[in-house]
Parts: C-alpha cells; sequence; structure tokens
C-alpha cells in the first residue's frame, strides 16, 4: 500500500527553488528516512508531506490529493512534529498528551471516555506513565521527545511525520527515541517519515530510505541501497567505506 507518492513536486521561495521535480513512492506501514546534506530540502520536503507550505506539482496522501483532505479528516490521519517544538511551560506530560485529542473534539468539545482512553494509551506506549505527572520542562531531552510523540500517539493518526526529532539528543537517547518509533511502525501498524541526519541511524532503524542532494532525489530504496561507498559518495560527496559489525550491521564512515 502506498502512503504518499509525488508528482514533479516543487516548492518555490522568492527567487529561488528548495525542490526540483520530486516524484516519490513512500510505502505505508514503514519507517521512511529522509537523508541528505544540509540544505539539501529534507525539511521542505516533510513540510510539503505535512500540508504546511505552498506546492506545486501533485502529492496524493492515502490515495487522496492532499489538498482534498479536509482539515480535521487530515489531522485524525496525519501528524506533524516540527523541527523546533512550541513551549510547553507550566503544562505536564500529561496534559501536553491530552493536545493531541484536539481534532477528534475540537477546542470547546467536552473530553469524554475515548480522549481519557487515547491519552492513557498513549502513554503507556511511550513509556511515560510514570512520567505523566511531570512539567515537561523538567524532563530529559529522550524523555520530552518521548512526551511530545505521545501526544501524536494520542492523536490517534495513524502517519508520523518527524522533522530531525533526535538531533539534539545524546547516543543513548536518540536510540531512544527511534527505537520507539521503530516499534510504532512494526508492532502497532503506524507509518513514520523521518528526518534524519545520522546515516548509520537511518540504516540500522528505517525501512526505506529517500535521499536528496540540491532539491533532487539521488537514491530511493532499502537500508541496502543505501549502505554503499557509491551511493553515500554520490549523496554526501565525500568518500566513504562500509564496515560490518559482529551482528551484521554495516556502519560507513568516511574513508
Amino acid at each position: 500500500m502506498t502512503l504518499f507518492s509525488t508528482r514533479n513536486l516543487t516548492v518555490d521561495v522568492p527567487g529561488r527553488r528548495l525542490l526540483h521535480g520530486l516524484t516519490l513512492v513512500l510505502p505505508a506501514g514503514a519507517m521512511i528516512a529522509l537523508i541528505g546534506h544540509n540544505g539539501s530540502g529534507k525539511s521542505t520536503l516533510l513540510r510539503a508531506l505535512a500540508r504546511q507550505i505552498p506546492s506545486g506539482g501533485t502529492v496524493t496522501f492515502e490515495g487522496r490529493a492532499l489538498p482534498q483532505w479536509p482539515a480535521r479528516d487530515l489531522a485524525r490521519r496525519l501528524a506533524f512534529l516540527p523541527q523546533t517544538t512550541p513551549p510547553a511551560e507550566g503544562m505536564t506530560v500529561r496534559e501536553l498528551t491530552a493536545l493531541g485529542r484536539y481534532p477528534w473534539h475540537g477546542a470547546l468539545g467536552r473530553f469524554g471516555p475515548a480522549d481519557h482512553a487515547a491519552v492513557a494509551g498513549a502513554l503507556t506506549e511511550c513509556g511515560l506513565e510514570p512520567l505523566a505527572d511531570r512539567l515537561v520542562d523538567t524532563l530529559s531531552g529522550g524523555e520530552r521527545q518521548r512526551a511530545w510523540l505521545s501526544m501524536m500517539v494520542a492523536q490517534a493518526a495513524g502517519t508520523l511525520l518527524l522533522d530531525e526529532p533526535i538531533s539534539a539528543l545524546d547516543i543513548a537517547h536518540q536510540i531512544e527515541v527511534l527505537s520507539l518509533v521503530r516499534r510504532m511502525c512494526h508492532q502497532q501498524g503506524r507509518s513514520a517519515v523521518i528526518v534524519l541526519h545520522e546515516v548509520n541511524m537511518a540504516a540500522r532503524f528505517c525501512d526505506h530510505v529517500v535521499a536528496l542532494k540540491g532539491g533532487h532525489v539521488v537514491l530511493q530504496g532499502g537500508p541496502d541501497d543505501l549502505m554503499t561507498a557509491p551511493a553515500l559518495l554520490d549523496i554526501y560527496g565525500l568518500p566513504m567505506q562500509i564496515l560490518t559489525r559482529a551482528d551484521g550491521h554495516p556502519i560507513a564512515t568516511p574513508a
């Protein structure tokens, strides 16, 4: 099943084109990485898929043209987490998670049993029950990212769009967050499109990879397609060598 498809997708800003006619097919039920050098168009592509910015060409989501989705219906199917999350000052983890229910009851709607059950389920899925009454601002970086993911789970969206969710985390918390997203896809039937800078993390955790360079697609495929010296040279312009760990996972290092 296809999650997103694009044809001749373009994004322009005054005086410059950021995405150049991208044609993509992204599979459903997978963890999908968007990789590439800084300024390659990864975040721009994610925002276009999230309908956060104007774009040209065509984009379909779950077989339906993206502009044809009513805003509330789209919010019930698609959750977007920007690179810089808004302040959550004075808000507990439970309260932040509960914000995910907004597309289901609106600003004036009552918070009913289904909403309470969704929040409780999201806290459990993200391993946040012991932290539910903690202030978000007092959490570690990894815990805070899990709190935002919990809000997205409570939203009950089947697709998560995540813009560099591990960029400010140490290695342990990077693995924690990516492992959680992978479980969401493989055990809970969700789909995720995630912007990553770390190519080894993309190869280890993701099922499908899209590599961008200068606003163009230079690779679509699985981790095995990515982890070759010619592919990495094409993407990053840097000679790389591929090593194999004892557990069989490939690792790319500068040659």
